[in-house]
This record gives structure tokens, sequence and C-alpha cells, in this order.
């Protein structure tokens, strides 16, 4: 790989206009492409073999109209009743415009009779119920917006209006752009630190950019051939930003180092990348191989975040490998212009105090090995609490479309009614309808009712009479006067009795009705935590059914998710068995709690699957057991630390005012499988780059305490420089509304900064000083039998600068130099 590096980056310094033109053209045509075609993404959640996903199945098949639930659109106003006649008017132009539109299915107004459930007690508060055409995939944001604004008459007549349900979710996503101008300038003055000059400054952050931005336009022309999740470009975008420019660092790091030693520009260039590339090409395909791997757990939502993340990582790694060393050759010795009056930035390559820290440790290395254990132990005590939930639309920025319905309609219904639940029952047999008996007992009542308003009548009659006659009518004036008065009232008193029998008989004719689902109902309705089940709606053939249960809890309590279990394990078999019947739980809400389960169920399968793909690559790549078996170890320490800072900040709420929140969520259930993947691949950025440069020492000393001081004072500063742009990249993503994606900035933030610091500069040394020469403890017959590859080539560079010396020895009969020969060989 090293001879195939070393040619990449020479033609590329050679060619160095015709690359730039290519990803010129790349750039500019993908972004154009991927802005023509707008973005796509998707809040469906599929779990295949679910009952979440059987219900959303079910539903589809034989209930479509019913399929997606439905949207509230809640309604506020400070005083009065939304029945007032200023805001009924505007409410019903609202709902008119509503059904005119061709993506609404159906509205329901709060003041009708289906709609007298949406209004609260006090009248003030109440909310449309929207039903929708296109689900949350199909929902574009150009329709949603244009749905929003059908609520013109009731926003004009002063009632606040806010949309929730997967519509407002659409509107509600919060902006990334200020975390990348912040995580840019972090990054810009990181560089600036390290490398003194302006130029050489701006090659990382270049290279990124345009690494990401293409990248990223590749993931929205994705999104138009399969779903993408809503949170999948902000994740690429904060992995992308973070590892184009540390990739692109670890290269002009070498180069200018090479430089400085006098090697010529472009031999420098082609030694760069297949060096330092290589370990970009290897940390990066670790990092791509540990996304992809996410694929193990089959769940598409996760598989979908890896793919995505891990185009953007792959894109990258191809920035680094070709348009750096292009850029590179197009400034050529001019890289070191534009210096800044910074102190020792003439030897910011050199280890400086490094060497002074290496030889602390490895000296000291029992207490610094205690030292980190404990605490990263510390760090990672909280895991233990470690609780995988649901994050609702109650954690968003208080001024989204989401927030606000969320926080109206807990004012005047309770939290559950953000996350209703949907029970699908698939009916075998038809819903039974009234038997003659029931009908007969309506009769009786109807008959009954009659003869008590009758009789009532009478005694009124004859009492008005009396007193008639003692006025001094005659008796048939009196009878005539009391007729008059009572008979008017009794005929409207029995045409409401049959009206009300009329309406019984009609009711008692539904499917509803069928006593299978009323019992269902009722055991729904009893259940702890539940505020209430509507009547079942059934489809047309008798097929299907479906219940909305509303929970007394939010969404993202774990209230809810003990109710989903209860419902499910418990109430529903109980009322269905044998009842020809098969009731499953749906709903955004039971879907996140599948999902919860389903990645508790595959974590270690995953853990397994990334471990061992990386400890294999390790092995590949140092010739040894013992050191890809301790730096997995150390991977899992550092990961489990910032497992544990994220479990205190929002599942505790230490600080949870700091990342902008103001209570506390629960950690989304695929952050923590996200975080592993993301972080096992981005430790071996440093494992990689700390540990190549240890095994050089050891190769040419043999001495494993002065291989592993020499390689960690080597590679402080760069390791440093890139830990700190990467944390601040993290750090400015935590800015971000969205309290996925905080967790997300929390994580890697707090995993890089411990990876850089307290294992790779404490634990890593000290544990490599206490195992010694076993560090490179290699069984012959796995020499012999695997294939023997360096990752940055020094092997190869020593061999062929030897032959090089050979033939220049055997022309003119006098050995020449090796800094003689690589300044003036051509290149390869």
């Amino acid at each position: 790989m090293t001879a195939h590096l070393y040619r990449l980056g020479g033609f590329c310094a050679r060619h160095r206009l015709v690359v730039l033109g290519l990803w010129v053209v790349l750039f500019v045509g993908l972004t154009a492409f991927a802005r023509s075609a707008g973005t796509e993404t998707s809040d469906n959640l599929t779990l295949p073999g679910t009952g979440s996903q059987n219900a959303t199945d079910l539903l589809d098949k034989r209930f479509p109209d019913q399929a997606n639930g439905t949207n509230p659109v809640a309604l506020k106003i400070a005083s009065g009743k939304l029945t007032d006649s200023k805001y009924k008017q505007a409410i019903d132009d609202t709902v008119t415009a509503f059904k005119k539109d061709p993506n609404v299915r159906d509205a329901t107004s709060p003041d009708s009779s289906a709609g007298k459930s949406q209004l609260s007690k006090d009248g003030r508060i109440g909310y449309i119920a929207l039903n929708l055409k296109p689900g949350p995939g199909g929902l574009s944001e150009e329709e949603a917006n244009a749905i929003i604004a059908e609520a013109a008459p009731a926003r004009k007549a002063g009632i606040d209006t806010a949309f929730g349900g997967y519509l407002g979710q659409k509107v509600s996503k919060p902006d990334t752009h200020d975390s990348e101008v912040i995580g840019i300038a972090a990054a810009v003055i990181v560089l600036l630190f390290t490398f003194g000059t302006v130029v050489a400054m701006g090659l990382p952050i270049t290279t990124a950019l345009l690494g990401l931005v293409t990248g990223l336009s590749i993931v929205i022309l994705v999104g138009h051939i399969t779903e993408v999740p809503t949170v999948a470009p902000t994740l690429a975008t904060m992995i992308g930003l973070g590892v184009g420019i540390d990739y692109a660092l670890f290269i002009v790091t070498r180069h200018r180092a090479q430089m400085r030693d006098g090697m010529e520009v472009q031999e420098s260039i082609a030694r760069a990348v297949a060096t330092s590339g290589g370990a970009v090409l290897f940390a990066g395909g670790t990092v791509i191989v540990a996304l992809l791997s996410l694929s193990v757990v089959g769940i598409p939502l996760v598989r979908a975040l890896g793919y995505t993340a891990a185009i953007v990582v792959a894109i990258a790694v191809l920035a680094a490998l070709t348009l750096l060393p292009a850029l590179l050759g197009l400034l050529g010795p001019r890289i070191n212009a534009l210096r800044l009056p910074l102190p020792h930035h003439v030897h910011d390559d050199k280890p400086h105090g490094w060497a002074r820290w290496a030889r602390f440790v490895a000296h000291r290395p029992l207490p610094s090995l205690l030292i980190a254990l404990a605490i990263l132990g510390a760090l990672a005590w909280p895991t233990l609490d470690l609780y995988l939930g649901q994050s609702d639309v109650g954690a968003l920025p208080t001024d989204t479309n989401a927030r606000r319905s969320y926080d109206i309609l807990t004012e005047g219904f309770g939290a559950g009614t953000n996350g209703p639940l949907l029970v699908s029952v698939d009916l075998s047999a038809k819903p039974a309808t009234a038997d003659q008996s029931q009908i007969d007992d309506i009769n009786s009542q109807e008959k009954s009712s009659e003869k008590k308003a009758n009789d009532q009548a009478t005694t009124q009659e004859q009492q008005l009479t009396g007193q008639f006659e003692a006025q001094g009518e005659s008796p048939q004036q009196a009878q005539q006067q009391a007729q008059q008065q009572v008979q008017p009232g009794l005929n409207k008193q029995l045409d409401q009795i049959q009206q009300q029998a009329d309406d019984q008989r009609k009711q008692a004719d539904q499917p509803a009705t069928d006593p299978r689902l009323q019992t269902l109902r009722t055991d729904m309705t009893k259940t702890s935590d539940v505020d209430s089940v509507t009547q079942p709606l059934v489809n047309d053939n008798g097929t299907a059914a479906v219940y909305t249960v509303t929970p007394k809890s939010a969404p993202s309590d774990r209230s809810t998710q003990d109710l989903v279990n209860d419902l499910r394990d418990n109430v529903i078999p109980k009322a269905t068995k044998g009842q020809s019947m098969t009731a499953y739980m749906g709903g955004t809400t039971a879907g996140y709690v599948d999902l919860a389960e389903q990645i508790s169920s595959k974590l270690v399968l995953t853990i397994a699957v990334v471990v061992g793909l990386s400890l294999i690559l390790l092995t590949l790549a140092f010739r040894s057991i013992v050191i890809p078996v301790t730096a997995g170890l150390m991977n899992l320490i550092s990961i489990g630390a910032a497992f544990g800072v994220v479990t205190a900040v929002f599942e505790k709420g230490w600080g949870e005012q700091l990342v902008g929140l103001d209570h506390t969520v629960p950690i989304v259930s695929y952050v923590p499988l996200m975080m592993f993947a993301i972080l096992f691949g981005l430790s071996m950025d440093y494992q990689v780059f700390l540990l190549t440069h240890v095994r050089e020492h050891w190769l040419e000393e043999h001495d494993n305490h002065e291989a592993v001081v020499r390689g960690l004072a080597s590679t402080g500063r760069v390791i440093t420089s890139a830990a700190l742009i990467m944390v601040s990249v993290f750090c400015a993503f935590i800015l971000n509304g969205d309290p996925t994606v905080k967790q997300f900035g929390v994580g890697m933030a707090v995993a890089v900064a411990v990876d850089a610091t307290l294992v790779r500069c404490l634990l890593v040394p000290a544990v490599m000083t206490v195992l010694g020469r076993s560090n490179w403890w290699f069984p012959r017959w796995m020499d012999r039998a695997l294939p023997n590859f360096s990752i940055e080539g020094e092997e190869w560079f020593v061999e062929r600068d030897a032959q090089a010396r050979r033939s220049a020895a055997g022309a003119d009969g006098e050995p020449v130099a090796p800094g003689e020969t690589r300044a003036k060989e051509p290149l390869a």
C-alpha cells in the first residue's frame, strides 16, 4: 500500500492543476445537483418484526386512513373560550382551508361533535386534528410549510397556533450553521498555534470543507433513493468536519517536518502521503468499518445513520490523499508564508515538554496507571444508571413549532396528549352487530320512558285543571287550557325519547359495539397511567379496528414505557385471548420503546463485531497480539467514560443548563450504539498515530522503554492539536437545539478529550512500560501466516533507499548519502 500511496501523492503533486480541476468539477457538480434536488429526509421508524411495525403494517393494509395517526394543531387564547363567536368563525375558516389542501385527508374541529374531546375544560385551549395523506417520510418541508400557512385565519383572530406531530417536527429542525461556524473558528485558532502560519493553517480547513460539502451532497442525493434520517446530515457534518481537519493535519505536519529537514517539495509530498497518508487511510478505514458494522443490528434507522456518516468519512479520506497533495504542490515552499509572531512556532513539530512528560510517566508507570484508571472509573460510574429511551419534542427550543404545540397541549390536556398510542386490531371474525335482545331492551326502555312522560303530563294537567276551575273556569274550559300548556312540552319530550332510542338502536347496530372491542377498551381504560381510550374505529369491511390510547405521562417518561409493556404483556393478551382477534401496540412512542429493546438486545453483538474487526486490523498492522488487545480495552474504557458523562448530564441533570436544556431527558436509544461505533473508530486515529511511531523506534533499537518515550514525545503535540480540533468541533454542536445532537456532541467531545489525554498520554505509555517486551509478542506461526504490511511504510522506504544507494554505488563506485539520493531521485 505504501508504494501505491507514494505514487498517488507524487501524481497529485505533479498534476496538481488537473487534480484540482477534477475536484472543482466534482464539488460544483454534486453541490449544484444536490441543491436543485432538495433535501429529502425521513423520520419513519421501520422496525421489522416488532409490535409497533405490525401495528403500522396492519393499518397500512386494512385501514390506511388511520395509519399515520393525527397531527394536532394546538390553539390557545389568553381569555374567553374558543367557542366564542369571534374565535369560532376563525377556527371554522381554518378547518375549511385545511380540508381544501391536497395533502390533508380530514380535519376535525374542536367545535364539532366529533371533536368535543379536543377542547379543554376551561375552553381556552383546543386543537384541530389533522389527518394527512402522506406519512412522516412522504411529507416534504415545502408541503408542511404550505399547510402551516393555511392557519392564517386563526392567527389573525388572535389565536396562538402551533403544529405538532410529524408535521410540526418537519419544520422544527434546529439550524446547524452556527455550530459549524464556531467549530471551524475554533479549529482555525488551534491550527494557527500549531503551525504558526496562516497558509499552513488554511490547508486542513480548505480540504475538510471541500470534502465535507461534497460528502454531504452525496448524502442528500442518497436521500432521494432511500430513506435518510433527519439527524443524519447533522451527525455526518459533525464527524466529517472533525476527521477531515485531523487527517489533513497529520499529512501537513509530516510534510513540513520533512521540508524543514531539507527534502525537496514534491518528494516530501509523496512521502507524506505514503507515510502519514497511510495512517490516515488506516484510521479512516477503521472508522468506516466500524460505521458499516452497524448493519449487523438489523435496524434501518441505525444502518442509515452508519452508512451516511461512512460516506462523509470516506470522502474526507479521499480529499486528504488527493486534494491536499495537489494543494501542497501548488503552494510549494510558500506553505510557510504569512508567519505569525507566536512563541516557539519555529519548532512546532518538535516534542518540547512532551519528552519530559513521557519520561516522567515511563519512570512511574504504576502510579500513572492507577491515577488514570481512577479518573476514568469515576467518569464511567454513572453509566450503571444508563437508561435507553427517547427524547420527545419537549426538549426542543421553545420557539419551534413542535415545542410550542407540546407546551400548549400539555397545559390543556396533559403531557400524554403529545405521545398517543395506537392499538390496531386484526379481526379474524367480523364484529358482531346488535342482536334482537339488545333491540328489545332499547324498545322496552323507550316505552317505559314514554309512559313515565305521559304519566307526568297527566298529573300536571290535572293540577292545572284544578287551578283554572278555582279561578271560575268551567271544567271543560279548564281542561282545554291545561292541555294547551302541557301538550307542547309532552310532544317535545316524546320526540327526544324517540330520537334517543333511534340513536341507541343505530349505535347498537355498529361494529364498534362488538362486545370483544368494548371489553378491550374497558380493560385498557382501567390500566394505570392511561388517561383515556377512544371508542374503536372499524374499517368498512370490518376486518380491522383502531383505538387511540392517551397516557397520563409524557412520551419520554419511563412510566410511559412501563405502560406500553404492561398493555402489551398483560392487558391486551388477556382481553383478546380466545376472541378471534389480535391486537398490536403502535405509534411513535411505542416504536421508540421497540427501538430501545432491539438496540439493547443487539448491543453486545455490535460491540463484538466492531472490536473484533479492529483487533484484526491492528494485529496485521503492528505484528503483535498484546498491543491490539490493550488498545481495544483502552478504547472501551474511554468510551465508557463518555457514556458516564452523557448519563450524568442528560439523565441526572448534572450541568444540564450548561448544554442548553431546562430539564433532564433520557438517552436516545441509538445514541450509545452510534457513539460506540464512531468513537471506537476515531480513537484509532490517535492510537495508530502513537503506536506507529512507538513501533518505528522499537524496530530501530528494540528498547521498549525508549520506544514508548520517544513515540509519545514525537506525537504528543500533534495528537493534542488534533484532539483540540475534534473536541472544539463536537462542543460547537452542543449549541444545536436538538437534544439528540447535544448528546452526540457531549459524548464524543468527552471521549476524544479523555482519549487524547488520560488514555494516550498517561494510560497507554504506563501500560506499555509495565508490559515491556511483551508488547511485541507475536507467535511465529501467525507471523508466517498473516500478510505483512506497515501503516506508514517506513520499512518500504528503508529498503527503497538502500536499493537506491546500491544502484548509485554500482554506477560510479561511490556510495551516495541517503539525503542526496532522496533529493535527486525522480518521483516514482
